[in-house]
């Protein structure tokens, strides 16, 4: 079997630092928000079915038990402890963690003591949006300060990533709007707009989008649940300007993620949390995207946010897809063994520290 054992969890948040009861420890698993069906679960997914495959053996439980004798056991360790004993079961070297979620999450410092590993700050741009429209009453001083606050921020983090896809869909116009079209939305947005309000302007999307690109930092676009190949113009407008784009989420469209991949330098598929959305099935999903993307051009996430659990499944689901289709390979003599250690290796965390320039 072919094995993994460093990775780099090129895109992850924090895990929730309060106790969780049944319900709501299950929300976490499902990928709705409203509840799960009538007499069922969240634990009835194969998120769910991986959680309770992965997770009780590292807390002194046998596989598979009760949800409800796996949630009494983590609350007898206590959070912090079974926090602890699940990160640091991962192999996780390096987390890169999305830091714009709201909620009583950890932050990098703290995921990177509890897991002892490195962990580096991703800056979510719509949120760091959101912060500066807080403090700037003008337009002038808004588009100065967020122009300032991006720059600043990539000093210390290591990505930006976009919501945009998600919250208006991957077919927004690929150029950058002008300046006057720009002064002209942001009056209305701050005119209309709640404190704390979302930015859900396309504009303003694209400018930021834009202001990002210009920093040279790598964007990381969540795709939600459009099709990846509506990027395709805006992939083509930032070639060729130094700025690395990796797509998040593409699953089920994931092959047409791993195709604008193969298409343009700068594109990059995550191919995680489609593993760990599919379970026992992630296997022909991984060979699915293997099928279309250069080697070079795929990184592994978990994806998690919330539940520690969740950077377990994702890190075990990988490792053990990777592990079947590249010994699969080895063992029908398509591939030899050195070959596929040298691409598990690329996926797993090669890959990632190339194109976060990751020292670690």
């Amino acid at each position: 079997m072919i094995d993994t054992p460093s990775l780099v969890d090129q895109y992850c948040h924090g895990v929730l630092r309060t106790e969780l009861g049944l319900g709501t420890f299950e929300a976490h698993l499902g990928r709705t928000a409203g509840p799960p069906a009538p007499g069922t679960t969240f634990f009835d997914t194969q998120t769910g079915f991986a959680v309770r495959r992965w997770c009780p053996p590292l807390l002194g439980l046998e596989p598979h038990c009760p949800p409800a004798h796996y949630l009494a056991r983590r609350r007898e360790l206590g959070v912090l402890e079974s926090g602890r004993r699940l990160l640091r079961a991962t192999g996780i070297s390096t987390y890169l963690v999305d830091t714009g979620l709201p909620g009583d999450l950890t932050g990098p410092p703290e995921i990177a003591a509890a897991g002892m590993a490195d962990a580096h700050e991703i800056v979510r741009l719509e949120l760091l949006a959101e912060q500066v429209a807080d403090t700037s009453g003008t337009v002038d001083a808004f588009l100065a300060n967020l122009a300032e606050a991006v720059h600043g921020a990539a000093g210390s983090a290591v990505a930006f990533a976009s919501m945009a896809g998600a919250r208006h869909g991957t077919a927004l116009a690929p150029e950058p709007p002008g300046p006057g079209e720009v002064r002209g939305a942001t009056g209305r947005w701050l005119a209309g707009r709640p404190v704390g309000g979302p930015l859900d302007d396309p504009v303003l999307l694209r400018h930021l989008l834009w202001i990002a690109v210009a920093s040279g930092r790598p964007l990381q676009l969540h795709v939600g649940v459009g099709d990846p190949l509506l990027l395709t113009d805006f992939a083509a407008a930032t070639a060729g300007l130094g700025t690395d784009l990796v797509l998040l989420h593409g699953y089920p469209y994931h092959r047409h993620a791993a195709h604008l991949a193969s298409v343009f330098p700068h594109v990059y598929a995550d191919v995680g949390p489609a593993l760990a959305h599919t379970g026992a099935g992630a296997a022909a999903v991984l060979a699915e995207i293997l099928e279309h993307a250069p080697f070079g051009k795929l990184l592994f996430s978990s994806g998690a946010r919330g539940l520690p659990e969740l950077h377990v499944v994702g890190a075990q689901t990988f490792r053990e897809a990777l592990g079947r289709v590249l010994s699969g390979w080895v063992a029908d003599g398509a591939w030899c063994r050195t070959d596929a250690e040298r691409v598990a290796g690329m996926i797993a965390a090669d890959n990632a520290r190339r194109v976060y320039r990751l020292t670690c």
